[in-house]
């Protein structure tokens, strides 16, 4: 019998053996990589690739040079003055996802009120698949739009952004072209929705650019900024729906992952087509700062935000024109002065409005802008006469409006009956100078036509005797009249 001593000996050299077989087949056979590590390869190679794509701010002279993100598509926006601080292919057209939905809630704010009650139909909850975001609610349940707002915002829920779309236009394609419109009115150029929810759809696409503005719209509403920057929400039960949860927002911005101070809200969004999305709002100094990501892969998302919002408050500073241009103002004192202003007022007839904003690169001032001043500009209010905008360059950083004084005034003008326009200094009478100039000239036409028609007359021989005549029948009636009076006297006597 084979003693312990040898059995033990036998055991180790059958395991050296086995392990030198493995070894010799590992060297000989190649490893197969899993599918989703080969996924997870293929998407940080397009990411390493994005990473190298041009930034197109980069290339403005006199420009802060940005960061490179590994964003397809990236937007760094100053919210006041729509001035673009950084650009990186933001007008090409990108499936926004789930970033959609920021829309989807203004137009909802904007056309209902927040106590209204959101009835979830079939439609509604069988539209959207399964595995998407969701809260689980059942056809037939119903909650407050505001609760829904916090569905879409914080949960990201689909079926809850299709039903408040069917409560605000009565069909989910319906409210799909309110969509478009709005988005139209906001000033995008590169957009089409397809759904209210952002789920996958070829023809369901937009713009870094679009959706910066759509942002801007977004948080000009406080509500829509307090919902949309919230981290955590718990829906009680009602009788509207059973349940009691909490759902926490995947922003990782607004939910504590990630830190970033004056963070006043955003959206993610997220398909296999779109990649990752990101729309965050900051807010820091007075000036608020809007960044969209498109086309990422996690976490970069977030940590390229942070890394934009950076460059954006580090190089960047917001001046108001009113205190900084002097060029555009126009005083009572510039026009009439005799020791004393004699109106007893010397403040300005036209000046900036001290709502006009610019942003300015750190190593420039205000001193080295260029302006252009439009007197057609479309959106010219009452009191304002002009739209002026700054360059930088050639690259605008803001605009401001010419107005007149904000005191009463009163304003004339020939052709018209019209009681004086308010709003202007009383001290000031405003006239019509074009009418002022044609009735000046028709003047002068009718003048020296008399003139040119009296010269004329005056030098022929005719005329001259025609006016001696009439002078002696004037002298003969003059004397018979005299002779008549003192013949009368004579026959009294």
């Amino acid at each position: 019998m084979m003693t312990f001593q040898k059995k033990k000996l036998f055991l180790s050299y059958i395991t050296a053996a086995f392990l030198s077989v493995s070894v010799l087949m590992q060297a000989s056979f190649p490893v197969l990589a899993a599918p989703e590590d080969k996924a997870q390869n293929s998407f940080q190679q397009a990411a390493d690739e994005r990473l190298l794509l041009p930034v197109q701010t980069n290339d403005l002279p006199s420009w802060p040079k940005g960061p490179a993100v590994t964003a397809q598509s990236a937007i760094l926006m100053e919210a006041e003055t729509g001035t673009i601080l950084y650009a990186k292919n933001i007008h090409e057209e990108l499936y926004p996802a789930s970033t959609t939905k920021m829309l989807t809630c203004l137009i909802a704010a904007e056309q209902c009120a927040l106590n209204e009650t959101v009835h979830f139909s079939y439609e509604a909850v069988s539209a959207v698949p399964t595995d998407g975001s969701n809260m689980g609610m059942d056809a037939g349940e119903y909650l407050t739009l505001e609760e829904c707002l916090y569905g879409i915002m914080v949960a990201s829920a689909n079926e809850v952004a299709n039903a408040v779309a069917e409560h605000v236009a009565g069909s989910l394609e319906d409210f799909a072209e309110m969509m478009n419109d709005r988005a139209a009115e906001l000033g995008c150029r590169n957009t089409h929705f397809t759904n209210a929810n952002g789920l996958f759809d070829e023809d369901h696409y937009t713009s870094a650019y679009d959706l910066a503005l759509i942002a801007n719209a977004y948080f000009q509403n406080d509500v829509l900024r307090r919902i949309g920057n919230t981290a955590t929400y718990h829906f009680v039960p009602s009788e509207g729906q059973p349940d009691d949860f909490y759902k926490t927002n995947k922003h990782d911005l607004i939910n504590g992952t990630y830190s970033y101070e004056g963070i006043i809200g955003g959206k993610t969004g997220y398909t296999d087509d779109a990649r990752q999305t990101l729309i965050t709002g900051c807010e820091q100094a007075g000036m608020r700062l809007i960044c969209v990501v498109m086309k990422e892969e996690s976490p970069a998302q977030f940590t390229d935000t942070r890394i934009l919002f950076d460059y954006g408050y580090q190089n960047f500073t917001k001046a108001n024109i009113a205190d900084h241009d002097k060029r555009h103002i126009i005083s009572n004192s510039s026009f009439f002065y005799t020791g004393s202003d004699i109106f007893g007022d010397s403040s300005p007839i036209l000046s900036i409005a001290p709502d006009g904003y610019v942003v300015l690169p750190n190593m420039s001032d205000f001193a080295g802008l260029t302006s252009k001043i439009d007197y057609e500009a479309g959106e010219l209010k009452e009191n304002e006469i002009a739209e002026i905008t700054y360059y930088y360059y050639g690259t605008p950083v803001g605009s401001g409006r010419i107005v007149f004084s904000s005191r009463n005034i009163l304003a004339y003008s020939f052709d018209s009956d019209e009681e004086p326009v308010s709003g202007r200094p009383d001290n000031v009478i405003f006239i019509n100078i074009k009418m002022l100039v044609l009735i000046i000239s028709g003047l002068t036409v009718v003048t020296v036509s008399f003139l040119i028609l009296h010269s004329v007359f005056s030098g022929r021989p005719d005329y001259k005797h025609e006016r001696q005549r009439k002078k002696q029948l004037r002298r003969d009636k003059r004397i018979r009249k005299k002779e008549r009076r003192f013949a009368k006297r004579r026959w009294r006597r």
